[in-house]
């Protein structure tokens, strides 16, 4: 091999574990924007008894060797369980041994880590090129024995779920918890890698018209995430941008909001302080309409004892001759 072939492939190879990195470094980011929404949804969507999600656990397993095992999703469930999620497109015996690495890896981390392991369940979602008959869901090599939950996108009703789903967006309705779990896994439940580029495509335009930004950004993020494996790069970076429209529009609309909300708090301050105003207005009113009449019979009391209108006044200084005349004669009558 000539010294420029092998610097052109060496290159190759490094610009090929880069991309790898960026692949699934942004595949961690998303990962963190899905976490925040799918807590308390379940997996019962796609056929699997298990409990809600509690949160999303980290994918990266280091091991002893050099490199990382890197597992497709792993949550925290309500009851105290770990569910390892892989997705396959394709049944191999083989891959169970993949899948005993993965959960010894998270055992080493936790030892590592100085943490509990939690009770591991691994979950196989089969897309839809792979149906039930052709599955074994155990794995026995006497010593160590592995049962698998299964699931077979296969067995959805593909067509029927999208044309529901576009119904409710195109109507502006909110989606239910069960419908955005469909939403994101629905590109793999068509068998072809075509079929399934196609409705990637297709559920993106979808998500993209969703009025609800949680909910265009849940369906986005999870389309993303559990597609990652047969995703374009093209589709892929256009929902990364969408995705980061809908997080300026939200802040967008969380600092409107917080606007709206500083509006209505100084309307009701100012508000306040004019019924404060009012309130005192009325008091000293009051408080002077209760003097006025004290003085009032006062003055009244003089005119029954015979008082002249110049000693009155000189002992009341704010009732004037007129005033005290005009009460004369009207307590004479």
């Amino acid at each position: 091999m000539s010294e420029e072939k092998m610097k052109k492939d060496s290159g190759s190879e490094t610009k090929n574990r880069k991309n790898a990195e960026i692949a699934y470094q942004n595949k961690d980011i998303t990962s963190k924007f899905l976490a925040e929404n799918l807590k308390g949804k379940t997996f019962g969507v796609y056929g699997l008894d298990l409990p809600e999600v509690e949160k999303v656990l980290p994918t990266n397993i280091p091991t002893v060797k050099a490199n990382e095992l890197r597992l497709d999703n792993l949550f925290a469930l309500a009851d105290g369980t770990a569910a390892l999620v892989d997705y396959e497109s394709e049944y191999n015996q083989w891959d169970k041994v993949k899948y005993l690495n993965y959960i010894t890896g998270i055992a080493n981390r936790c030892q590592q880590d100085r943490q509990h392991c939690p009770p591991i369940r691994m979950i196989v979602i089969y897309t839809g090129d792979i149906e039930r008959r052709q599955v074994s869901a155990r794995y026995d090599i006497g010593a160590v024995k592995m049962t698998m939950e299964t699931a077979f996108l296969s067995e959805l009703d593909s067509e029927g779920i999208f044309e529901r789903l576009k119904e409710k967006v195109e109507k502006n309705q909110p989606l239910t918890d069960e419908e955005l779990m469909q939403f994101i896994i629905l590109p793999l439940s068509y068998r072809t890698k075509e079929e399934k580029q196609e409705k990637i495509q297709e559920t993106v335009e979808l998500a993209v018209k969703i009025q609800d930004r949680k909910q265009q950004f849940f369906a986005l993020s999870g389309i993303l995430v559990f597609t990652d494996k047969i995703i374009d790069m093209e589709t892929a970076n256009r929902i990364r941008r969408r995705i980061d429209m809908t997080q300026v529009a939200q802040i967008f609309e969380e600092e409107k909001r917080q606007a709206v909300e500083a509006v209505e708090k100084e309307k009701r301050r100012i508000e306040k302080e004019k019924q404060q105003i009012e309130e005192e207005k009325q008091r000293t009113e009051n408080a002077l309409k209760e003097e006025r009449e004290k003085m009032r019979q006062v003055v009244i009391k003089m005119i029954q004892k015979k008082y002249s209108a110049e000693e009155i006044i000189s002992y009341v200084s704010n009732y004037s001759q007129e005033e005290v005349e005009q009460l004369r004669k009207e307590v004479m009558l």
